[in-house]
């Protein structure tokens, strides 16, 4: 039995009747889309439905802009920055629109869950046909025939609702890799963070439906998948039962043709002994985990409601390594939130010595409208926060580099993804632990795990020689 919060079959019916519509309408016609994508691997694999629905509406992707008969910008709204590019960005496309008036242009994503954002749409962006937010992006074909044949801005965002959707058309980026949500929403409400407000609370999907996904996906010859969500380790606590993000990594390493498995991102606060040892013992599973810290002061860690402590945190990487030593450990950390002293910064400073990650995603705290911290006393100088992340950067980067450097003259299994974007006559291959890898090989190779000997080695990528090709 379905969960409540599936979308009806009734309702994605009528979608399909409404794209099978569309698609009698383009035949014959050549019709182009474009999407541009803001944000986390969560808007990726959205824009993936949103090309996929396209597609089966007889629309053709294309990269030229003047070209496109639709254009979908599918947006985030974690940081002010983001918002910024985006609204600028639909403004110069105003005159694009003058040039083909016949151009839906359509806004869809996080920032659209914002009503301050829908209404400066509203009033300063009437070039704009279709705005939509992330609970019903499974609406889309209904909201771009009102586009087209009405030609009013169409608005549809929804408050947050418990939507799940099963069914919909995926065009992938990829045909050996591809991201597979299984759990959405987040309950943790960080006092920074405006994911729980813009995608609700948590989802879980089915495990069958997560199964079946997984199955069709190595059936096409996908070798990879990597599993998404705000907090992959609450997956099931929603669905009732014994089922839990561990449980759901032992069955997926049981399908045959996937070799690889990832997921992103855990929360530390629901590491489990459990997961731990899947991670140990599963052989699909990438050695390889994203936890964000975001500071290293208890009294910071605090303000944001992360419900852990650096002491805690400590003793989850040291019980990950015991039980995994080769294993890659990459974070997320903001300086400069509301409060934060160079006393507390040093504390992050000192974690990041004592854990020595592979990489971190640094970033400097940004207000965002609706959530507690933007209303904190205490708010920190920018020109303090940009000596911080400065200073948090370069010692990342000597630890990134001095990590990376351990492999210098070993062997590694690379999974081979495509040809290098700089060097056409090398191979782009990613290590288990998560590191890009170039060598010289034949294309014939892509989609092939091998072993390769690293030979140089920078922060950020290695470049290396073919040893063996393994299957």
């Amino acid at each position: 039995m379905r969960n409540s919060y599936y979308v009806s079959e009734e309702e994605l019916k009528k979608q399909r009747e409404i794209m099978e519509e569309i698609a009698r309408e383009n035949r014959g016609k050549e019709v182009y889309y474009h999407i541009e994508t803001y944000g986390c691997q969560m808007n990726v694999h959205d824009s993936e439905k949103l090309a996929g629905m396209l597609e089966e509406m007889g629309y053709k992707y294309t990269e030229d802009l003047e070209k496109a008969d639709v254009l979908l910008f599918n947006t985030c709204a974690v940081r002010e920055h983001a918002e910024v590019r985006v609204l600028g960005r639909v403004s110069q496309i105003k005159e694009l629109k003058n040039r083909n008036p016949n151009l839906i242009i359509g806004i869809s994503g996080c920032m659209m869950q914002e009503k301050h954002i829908v209404e400066a749409i509203r009033e300063k962006y009437p070039h704009v046909d279709i705005v939509f937010g992330t609970y019903n992006i499974y609406k889309f074909p209904e909201l771009l025939w009102q586009a087209l044949n009405s030609r009013v801005q169409v608005i549809d965002v929804i408050e947050n609702t418990q939507n799940v959707i099963e069914g919909l058309p995926i065009r992938r980026d990829s045909n050996l890799k591809a991201w597979v949500n299984i759990i959405y929403g987040c309950n943790n409400f960080c006092t920074y963070c405006i994911v729980p407000y813009t995608r609700g609370r948590e989802k879980s999907r089915r495990p069958e439906d997560i199964i079946a996904e997984v199955k069709e996906l190595a059936e096409k010859g996908y070798k990879e998948i990597t599993l998404l969500g705000q907090n992959v380790n609450s997956y099931g606590k929603d669905l009732g039962g014994d089922i839990n993000f561990a449980k759901l990594l032992y069955m997926l390493n049981d399908i045959k043709g996937i070799e690889r498995i990832r997921f992103m991102t855990s929360h530390p606060k629901d590491i489990s002994d459990e997961l731990i040892y899947a991670m140990r013992d599963l052989d699909k599973v990438c050695e390889h985990l994203h936890l964000p810290v975001q500071a290293g002061s208890n009294k910071i860690l605090k303000r944001m409601n992360r419900r852990y402590t650096r002491e805690h945190y400590l003793e989850i990487i040291d019980k990950v390594r015991a039980n995994i030593p080769d294993i890659a450990i990459t974070t997320d950390i903001i300086v400069g939130f509301p409060g934060e002293t160079e006393e507390d910064f040093l504390q992050t400073l000192d974690l990041v010595e004592r854990v020595r990650f592979d990489g971190a995603y640094t970033f400097m705290y940004s207000k965002r409208a609706g959530t507690p911290a933007a209303s904190m006393p205490d708010q920190v100088d920018d020109e303090v926060k940009k000596d911080r992340l400065i200073r948090l950067i370069e010692l990342q980067n000597k630890i990134s580099l001095e990590k990376s450097a351990e492999l210098k003259g070993k062997v590694v299994e690379v999974f081979i993804e495509g040809v290098s974007k700089r060097d056409p006559n090398k191979l782009t291959s990613r290590t288990r632990t998560n590191k890009v890898v170039h060598f010289i090989g034949d294309e014939s190779l892509i989609g092939k795990l091998a072993n390769v000997k690293i030979t140089e080695t920078k922060a950020w990528t290695m470049q290396g020689e073919l040893v063996e090709v393994l299957r």
